[in-house]
């Protein structure tokens, strides 16, 4: 993976989707750097991307996926709501681009209206390091939860398949630094998540989504006027639409990956669902269209949405 220094996000924005009586805002951790499509996403090649034309300028440079890190902030049923929470903070990190970062993200959330202690509840798509990051902040010397009022879930297939890994190092520093003292303080829940999906707050269900990781969710939002699928890293980039095939060089199983995909995607596809990429970079979503015997997303720029008073 790449040694350059990721580039900071854009300045701090409300920028979100309204779905009737849930809300959702994309809060800005980094954008990830120029090497990281190619490692991540090998297949995406130059030609491949050539393919889909809609993906430049928003979504691709001239010859590489562009990748962002990002949390969702939700609001439905009087609950705040955090989906995924990045990189984080002072980590250490075997990936010299995510090592000791030092970004303003708990400034940004609190500017959307989401101050740590006005959390709910914390969703976990899959305990990967990008996924779990602002799970805890230092206190001192320990690593503590940064959401201390909230309710943190993650699915019990995915949490059982880690506890019987052999894991490496760097992912039991992982662990160590931001699942773990979380686990300690009593906050997170597992979650059976049955093939349907499970509800876990109103209008929001944990749907699953493996081969990137065995205990995937993506988490869908059924607002009163729409719905959204937030997509983890079932869908990484707005390519594997166009080329559903397309196999992150981290996915545990990758068929099962590519089946996922099509399932979730076909679901959306023609329909007014907004499916919104935790990777992807602005415009983050849009909704899926079939065009030529494949998916594409037209994309659907978010609205400023003023902060919720904590």
């Amino acid at each position: 993976m790449s040694t350059a220094t990721p580039r900071p996000a854009p300045s701090p924005a409300s920028t979100g989707w309204r779905l009737g009586d849930i809300t959702v805002r994309r809060v800005d951790e980094i954008e990830l750097p120029h090497q990281t499509g190619p490692w991540l996403l090998p297949d995406a090649t130059k030609e491949v991307l050539d393919e889909a034309s809609w993906l430049r300028p928003d979504f691709a440079d001239a010859d590489v996926p562009r990748l962002a890190s990002h949390s969702f902030a939700v609001e439905a049923g009087g609950l705040r709501i955090v989906v995924d929470t990045g990189i984080g903070n002072a980590k250490p990190r075997a990936n010299p681009a995510w090592n000791g970062l030092d970004t303003d993200f708990p400034q940004r959330l609190a500017a959307a209206g989401f101050p740590p202690e006005s959390v709910d509840l914390v969703i976990t798509t899959h305990l990967h390091t990008d996924h779990v990051g602002w799970n805890t902040r230092l206190a001192g010397e320990d690593w503590v939860p940064t959401f201390p009022n909230a309710r943190y879930l993650t699915s019990r297939t995915e949490w059982d398949h880690w506890a019987r890994t052999d894991l490496d190092e760097a992912r039991r520093q992982m662990f160590r630094d931001s699942v773990t003292p979380v686990r300690d303080a009593g906050q997170y829940e597992l979650v059976d998540v049955p093939e349907q999906g499970r509800e876990v707050a109103p209008g929001i269900l944990l749907l699953p989504a493996p081969g990137h990781t065995p205990g995937q969710v993506a988490v869908e939002l059924r607002g009163s006027h729409r719905r959204a699928l937030i997509t983890g890293d079932s869908v990484h980039h707005p390519v594997q639409l166009s080329h559903p095939h397309v196999s992150s060089c981290v996915d545990i199983d990758p068929a099962l990956a590519v089946r996922t995909r099509a399932r979730l995607l076909d679901a959306l596809a023609d329909t007014d669902a907004l499916l919104l990429g935790t990777h992807f970079p602005r415009p983050t979503g849009g909704t899926v269209r079939r065009e030529n015997g494949r998916y594409r997303l037209l994309a659907e720029h978010g609205v400023e949405i003023p902060a919720t008073a904590a």
